[in-house]
């Protein structure tokens, strides 16, 4: 399992935890207890242009900017709980050199070339320039401030050749020259017939998100890639003459999952974890079941085993990398590895990206001063708490919300009121009125009922863990810990104990055993309450050291109860940010809500005052959802699109939109939005537009409308 490596210029946030590092600790708990051998790696992506440009603006080295980043990356994973067999980072002596063969293969299988380009020239500083280190005003949006690379205000990726007055992030004033400088180019364009078949063979498996992204780009043409900068910080490039230059990030970053495997093998092999670059941990500990390889080679029933399956989680802005790029690389190196009698590395199997999960309606950027810190989140509430939220809310198929009224409300009312209120139930009743577990009935209907529940939840939640649908699985949990807060109360032992002693005991027994269940049922979701559940009812060792099929197994019987400690603690509106406003505004909703319904029946209402829509002439709007099936661009207008729309009902509808200035095409194609479905046709440029794409508009930001649940084409919206 490779999991996208966080970059080095700044703390974690919720984003990264809700996009790519949850996901695969959720997915990697559940496959260890599945029985299946598993590696997890990932490390902190410490080179390229960010980290110079952080540590230029601070006055630090960037080994002391990566060193400090690093160090607080592990630390937050640890105190959420989520663990990898390694956690290592791309400045160690292993990865350099592993790039580098991986550089040179691809170089003598003919995949690389040298050309010559025209590049950004600091004249006052007398270097070249990173894409990053130059700005200018963006031509397509005419947005000032856009870098070299990409426009953040449209979206759109750049070379510095294309900006409008461009001046350099160093020397503002000094004038900027491109000049001829020479550079390793990675030859995509030759592979695109061995990626397209790759492509094929895996895409049905694969998200609607991370297919359409990958079609995309083999649609309109691989192109290549430059993938050597004029850079002094990075993995040398082993060839004389290239002193002053780099392997540029995006290529080598991500042969990191090949390489933090090898390293992980050597020194698991060893037993040595120590000396690791400053901050770097093996988190395995916290996460028992970690695979232990009898010598250096280990990592190849990983990566040479045909039969093994890779993960990558990620998410979907860095799905051309994982479904395009880094296949491509695995081939080129496949063929020189091939070349000298080495077995072939294996491709991504599955690449299940994420969405974006977004604050409030804004998407999370540490540049922008847009998240929530895992640090400052850890200080105030339980990891499990935190972990919860995140998996019920995960943006597996669309963008997502966090909302500090919506934690609240889930986190009281599932996890502390459903799940919580269960165990501690169960626990303390029996605790209470036997002290310990008692002996099996020898026939029990409840029982009977019970273990068929478990066996089908169980059942349910694997098959949904399997297919990497976490938040699914996470429901069918609670579904699970709602219908066992019914049958104890229906089963009511709290009456049987003193009509018939033995029928009590025989309840205890079964509801018991829903609680061991839930036990192991949770622990690759809330790994604390889980240990905690299991080890009040007395089994032995680590609950996530136990298979998924121990959820079945009978009961330790005779074990003295504890007097149980709840699992989750109930937030107090009070501590939530913005929660008490949230809070006002939705008492004077209420109140006017009910003042409205005190007016008589027959009252009527008053006329509408200038530019305010009454209620019959608002129900006159259609508004559908519908799923966005191809963009093209409009053949006559640079800022428009052409969309074909499903409409579910309705059929399929084409809709002409001015959002080429803030999407890409692949970044709409797959989306659900809602659209307005009873406009009349119109013309736009020639093109007929069918009705229109509702979305936000705010300070030059557009983001069309999503539901939060999926929702099929043509649902109405009311």
């Amino acid at each position: 399992m490779g999991v996208a490596w966080p970059y080095a210029n700044g703390g974690l946030h919720l984003g990264h935890v809700a996009g790519s590092l949850l996901p695969p600790d959720v997915f990697r708990r559940y496959q260890r207890m599945a029985g299946r051998d598993v590696l997890m790696v990932s490390g902190s992506d410490c080179h390229g242009t960010p980290i110079l440009l952080k540590a230029e603006g601070e006055g630090r080295t960037p080994t002391e900017v990566v060193d400090a980043f690093h160090a607080e990356h592990v630390e937050a994973l640890r105190r959420l709980g989520i663990g990898f067999d390694l956690f290592t980072r791309t400045t160690t002596a292993n990865h350099e050199a592993l790039v580098q063969e991986i550089f040179l293969a691809c170089l003598e299988m003919g995949y690389i070339e040298k050309r010559t380009q025209q590049a950004p020239y600091d004249t006052k500083a007398g270097r070249f320039l990173p894409d990053r280190y130059v700005e200018g005003t963006c031509p397509h949006c005419n947005t000032e401030g856009a870098r070299g690379d990409q426009c953040d205000h449209c979206g759109k990726t750049l070379d510095p050749q294309e900006l409008q007055d461009p001046r350099s992030k160093l020397n503002p004033d000094a004038p900027i020259e491109f000049r001829d400088t020479d550079h390793f180019f990675f030859l995509l364009s030759k592979l695109q017939p061995k990626l397209e078949r790759y492509f094929a063979q895996h895409k049905e498996h694969w998200r609607a998100n991370t297919q359409n992204f990958t079609q995309n780009w083999l649609r309109e043409g691989l192109q290549d890639r430059a993938i050597t900068r004029d850079l002094t910080w990075g993995v040398p490039i082993p060839l004389e003459g290239f002193e002053d230059k780099r392997i540029y990030v995006w290529f080598e970053a991500v042969c990191g999952y090949f390489t933090s495997a090898v390293e992980w093998a050597e020194r698991a092999s060893r037993g040595d974890f120590e000396g690791l670059p400053a901050g770097a941990a093996n988190l395995a500990a916290d996460v028992p079941g970690a695979p232990a390889p009898a010598d250096a080679d280990g990592w190849r029933r990983y990566w040479a085993d045909p039969e093994s399956r890779s993960y990558y989680f990620l998410g979907k802005d860095n799905i051309p990398f994982h479904t395009i790029i880094w296949p491509a690389i695995l081939t080129a190196y496949n063929e020189w590895r091939e070349k000298n009698g080495q077995a072939p590395l294996v491709l991504p199997f599955d690449v299940p990206a994420n969405e974006f999960l977004n604050l409030s309606g804004q998407q999370f950027s540490k540049s922008r001063g847009v998240s929530i810190a895992v640090h400052d989140v850890l200080d105030r509430f339980q990891a499990d708490a935190v972990r919860y939220y995140l998996s019920v809310n995960m943006p597996e198929q669309r963008d997502s919300d966090w909302t500090w009224d919506d934690f609240l409300s889930k986190v009281n009312d599932e996890l502390v009121g459903t799940l919580g209120n269960l165990v501690h139930r169960v626990l303390s009743f029996t605790q209470k009125n036997l002290g310990t577990i008692p002996a099996p009935p020898a026939d029990s209907d409840l029982e009977r009922d019970v273990l068929a529940e478990v066996e089908a939840c169980g059942r349910d939640m694997a098959d949904r863990l399997d297919a990497v649908e976490l938040k699914k699985a996470v429901r069918r949990l609670l579904n699970f810990a709602g219908w066992g807060n019914q049958t104890m109360q229906e089963a009511a032992p709290w009456k049987l104990l003193k009509e018939d002693r033995a029928a009590g005991e025989a309840a205890l027994y079964a509801l018991l055993r829903v609680v061991k269940a839930l036990a192991v049922y949770m622990a690759p979701y809330l790994p604390d309450a889980a240990q905690k559940t299991w080890s009040m009812l007395g089994e032995d060792g680590s609950v996530h050291d136990a298979p998924w099929s121990a959820a079945t197994a009978p009961l330790q019987t005779g074990h003295a109860l504890p007097v149980p400690q709840a699992l989750f603690r109930k937030l107090d509106p009070k501590e939530l940010p913005g929660a008490e406003a949230d809070a006002k505004a939705t008492e004077a909703s209420k109140k006017s809500t009910a003042k409205d319904a005190k007016k008589p029946a027959d009252a009527k209402q008053e006329a509408p005052e200038a530019g305010v829509v009454d209620f019959d002439t608002f129900q006159k709007v259609q508004l559908r959802i519908a799923t966005i099936k191809h963009v093209e661009e409009h053949p006559k207008a640079d800022k428009l699109y052409v969309l074909k729309l499903d409409v579910g009902d309705l059929g399929e509808r084409q809709v002409v939109a001015g959002l080429r200035a803030y999407y890409e095409p692949r970044e709409l194609e797959g989306q659900t939005v809602a659209f307005v479905a009873n406009l009349a046709p119109v013309k736009l440029r020639g093109v007929e537009s069918q009705g229109m794409i509702l979305a936000a508009d705010h300070d030059g930001a557009v983001s069309v409308l999503n539901p939060q649940r999926p929702m099929p084409a043509g649902a109405s919206i009311r």
